[in-house]
């Protein structure tokens, strides 16, 4: 085949969906970063009096008016949630974790990277009962973020360790959702609950009856999120149900690239993917990650929240990811990724620890009051920051076994 010939061959989905997850990593960094600089400036004022303002509209009986921070952590951050479904839905049905042999190692690796973390930051809480609600803070992986950092060690890095990454992550994503879904549901309103029901039923028919054209889906959706934010549930996993009923069509050929053309499912998730890479976690990472210093001491450094959140991020969430697929690996369970040094499998562990946009959203959910929301933040930058430092070095001392035979 002739370099010109290589070069006209469309972009794999899989190559497409790490290209744009990093580059949406770069700009949360970005957003992060001047959220940062914003707080700790003169316009520290606006910033926080901004996110105070309350919006909203009245329609008959209907009325909501909420605060713009709320606005986006429970309306646009349902866009984000449901790209994480249509994600995890395509990985499980049509992609890499659609073989069983496949799923165990990222698949077990990810439970020991929830449960490690879990664990740092519950010895460090245990005897508050108010700080133990955050227990769930350092236990996830954030996909952009991470795949960000990963693409900044470029093709030392083999595609397998990335694809390993990638299954992880979205396991990762699951697992956070399901927890939200059990740990961090407030008062439930039945009516409103038995409404989402009807709503989420009506989705599940038009799906069995396969309905192609999408507006459908998203009109049914707006009002299954409406139902499930009066639930108690929180609404945005209203994306995620609303997610797992579009029809998604299994790519019949490796080689068609244009799938997501003819599939409801692979539509939405291609049309999503820049809006929420690129606009809704960045606004979400600027609204959340205003932590102003003022006030700050050095006793804070010592506080149970914040030592759990980034010892669980920066140890914890290593250690049971790279032990459990270290045990995995040498049980024959699963193989060893191609090309991938045990070296680098470390690395790509203590990447794992970089948990900010799940971990900040978790932290919104555990706690209200401004003192541990101030620590969750320092901790998530603490932990995050860390882990993205010293995954990268790693990346940099650790070489692959041999060549990669394709750089991803």
């Amino acid at each position: 085949m002739s370099a010109d010939r290589r070069l006209k061959r469309p972009i794999s989905a899989f190559q497409d969906f790490l290209n744009q997850e990093a580059s949406g990593g770069y700009v949360l960094m970005a957003a992060a970063a001047v959220a940062l600089v914003v707080a700790n400036s003169p316009l520290a004022g606006s910033y926080f009096a901004m996110l105070d303002v309350k919006l909203g509209f009245a329609v008959g009986p209907i009325a909501l008016y909420e605060t713009v921070l709320h606005w986006i952590n429970d309306g646009l951050m349902a866009l984000f949630f449901l790209l994480v479904g249509l994600e995890i839905k395509r990985e499980v049905l049509d992609g890499e974790l659609s073989r069983p042999s496949r799923v165990v190692l990222p698949g077990l690796a990810a439970l020991g990277g929830v449960v490690a973390p879990a664990l740092i930051y519950i010895a460090f809480n245990a005897g508050d009962p108010q700080a133990a609600r955050g227990w769930a803070i350092p236990a996830a992986t954030d996909i952009a973020f991470a795949l960000g950092v990963l693409a900044l060690a470029g093709d030392r890095v083999p595609s397998s360790l990335k694809i390993v990454l990638t299954a992880l992550a979205v396991l990762d994503d699951l697992a956070a959702i399901l927890i939200i879904a059990v740990f961090y549901t407030a008062e439930l309103h039945l009516t409103a609950l038995a409404a989402a029901g009807a709503a989420l039923a009506v989705l599940v028919v038009m799906g069995r009856l396969k309905v192609r054209r999408l507006s459908p889906y998203l009109l049914v959706g707006l009002a299954l999120w409406w139902f499930v934010l009066e639930s108690g549930v929180h609404a945005t996993l209203a994306g995620v149900a609303l997610a797992m009923t579009i029809p998604l069509d299994r790519t019949p050929s490796r080689r068609d690239a244009d799938s997501h053309k003819t599939s409801p499912a692979h539509r939405l998730e291609h049309w999503l993917h820049r809006p929420v890479a690129f606009l809704v976690v960045p606004i979400f990472g600027f609204a959340n990650a205003g932590l102003s210093f003022d006030g700050m001491s050095a006793d804070m450094l010592t506080d149970p929240v914040l030592l759990g959140i980034a010892l669980g991020l920066f140890v914890g969430k290593p250690l049971g990811v790279f032990l459990t697929a270290l045990l995995v690996i040498r049980l024959g369970w699963a193989d060893m990724p191609r090309h991938a040094s045990t070296g680098q499998i470390f690395a790509v562990s203590v990447i794992c620890g970089i948990g900010f946009t799940m971990s900040l959203f978790v932290g919104n959910l555990a706690f209200t009051t401004p003192d541990l929301l101030a620590e969750t933040k320092a901790g998530v930058f603490a932990g995050s920051l860390a882990s993205a430092f010293v995954g990268l070095t790693l990346l940099r001392i650790f070489k692959p076994e041999s060549p990669p035979a394709h750089a991803a």
